[in-house]
């Protein structure tokens, strides 16, 4: 994996200055979950009013011991005032009360006085309700318009700020307490100008410093890059970890599992007989059955259509469509997957906006992306919740061997002005792998630092 050197020197003192005399952008070093860590937020968090910020503040003070209110007094909570208040880490404003466009007013009010007190690497949350789910037009409409703000306010953070929308559905309060303590996080430093749903769910997580404990996750495509990160991060949380790859891999899962204290299975995903040997290999040796899986494994075979040889098509197709495809369905089938368990896609951002050159894989990618979104409503019986996570550009020994404008391009066309970890796509899909996160499913998560393309 290549470092990023353009960061380096654009945060130096000569650095900054050059930077800063042509206009170049000046991306900075992202705050990210450490080992050791206690609280979500460590830092000022501040708090508008309205109903759902009131659901807020009965957890609130578990996610920082720094909580300021704005725009109104609220119990619990000191008043935050403009240039004299401190730095504030996390913001949440409630905007499921605006129904009429002229109440939109509300937006600038509250955030304008705030905008040039934001500390490093801030997080954002804006509370809405699904316009989709609002019978009056004009209401529906006033929502709608919060996703174009909180999008374009995500573009004009600074110093590694991030904007999420959260939908809440009635019912659903509940569990916003796990979405909180992740996109309020430097667990989804690298997230950001991303809309997404929750829905009620009767699960919930018991012990927030390992919210994974009793649960089994496999992992396929485990050995190195981004699947060993979700392995270990799986793991971190709680997670007794299934970790799967391609049988000349072998020596490497072995040596991961041993230090996650796991499982290793070498498989090759696409053999004919794969998902009666993952079946039988997860009910023996250490347990029955499985909680979550992640579908990682993918390759990429790169040719414009017109250079594009059926095997490259039929290798990709295979690997990172068809094979998810069929082993999913046999562990749904067979009763391998648990009930309440959580499935999680790698999927890309290729396959939201297409790319040049990868027709094969930007097709096998939105065939995930559909797959999440098709199978989520029947699956929601049995308490599973179903969802792809997209990337963008992710330093990975893959990214490292591009060509230099390719990969500069790469990083430098999002807001944040850097490519990601793989430890960015692995909270994400800790996250995702929580209990409470069935209100989460048949949906996108992009973690791609809110990449220009297909933005």
């Amino acid at each position: 994996m290549s470092s990023d050197r353009y960061i380096d020197f654009a945060n130096s003192d000569i650095g900054r200055r050059l930077v800063g005399a042509v206009g170049l952008p000046v991306p900075v070093h992202l705050e990210r979950w450490q080992a050791g860590r206690l609280r979500p937020i460590e830092g000022t968090l501040l708090i508008s009013a309205g109903p759902l910020a009131d659901h807020v503040r009965i957890f609130a003070q578990r996610l920082t011991d720094s909580l300021y209110s704005f725009g109104s007094d609220q119990p619990g909570a000191t008043a935050w005032v403009a240039e004299q208040g401190p730095k504030l880490k996390a913001v949440v404003f409630d905007a499921s009360t605006l129904v009429h466009a002229d109440q939109l007013k509300q937006l600038r009010e509250f955030f304008q006085p705030i905008l040039k007190s934001f500390d490093h690497s801030a997080h954002v949350l804006i509370l809405g309700r699904a316009p989709e789910s609002l019978s009056d037009p004009l209401a529906a409409s006033t929502q709608q318009a919060i996703e174009g703000f909180s999008r374009s306010l995500a573009k004009e953070m600074r110093n590694g700020g991030t904007v999420q929308l959260l939908h809440i559905d009635d019912g659903a309060e509940d569990q916003l307490e796990g979405a909180l303590r992740f996109f309020l996080s430097p667990k989804s430093a690298y997230i950001s100008g991303q809309v997404v749903r929750l829905r009620p769910c009767s699960t919930h997580v018991q012990d927030w410093s390992r919210p994974l404990s009793g649960r089994r996750a496999l992992v396929t495509g485990a050995a190195r890059g981004i699947g060993a990160a979700i392995a270990e991060t799986l793991a971190r949380d709680g997670a007794e970890v299934v970790l799967v790859d391609v049988p000349q891999a072998k020596a490497d899962i072995e040596a991961l599992a041993a230090r996650l204290g796991g499982q290793s299975l070498a498989l090759d995903i696409c053999a004919t007989d794969a998902a009666a040997q993952l079946i039988q290999g997860l009910s023996g040796h250490n347990g029955n059955g499985i909680d979550i899986v992640v579908h990682n494994a993918g390759i990429t075979r790169d040719k414009t259509l017109a250079n594009m040889t059926p095997e490259l098509w039929e290798a990709v197709l295979s690997v990172n469509l068809i094979a998810p495809q069929v082993l999913t369905k046999a562990l749904f089938d067979s009763g391998t997957l648990h009930d309440n368990g959580r499935v999680i896609l790698l999927a890309s951002i290729s396959g939201i906006a297409g790319n040049r050159g990868q027709t094969n894989y930007a097709a096998s990618k939105a065939g995930l992306i559909g797959l999440a979104k098709a199978w989520a409503p029947s699956l929601h019986e049995r308490g599973i919740s179903i969802n792809a996570v997209a990337p963008g550009f992710i330093e990975t020994k893959m990214t490292a061997d591009l060509p230099f404008a390719l990969r500069e391009a790469g990083r430098r066309m999002s807001s944040l002005g850097q490519g990601g970890l793989p430890q960015d796509v692995a909270e994400a899909v800790a996250w995702l792998s929580q209990p409470g996160t069935g209100a989460f499913s048949g949906q996108v998560l992009r973690v791609c630092g809110q990449s220009l393309i297909g933005a």
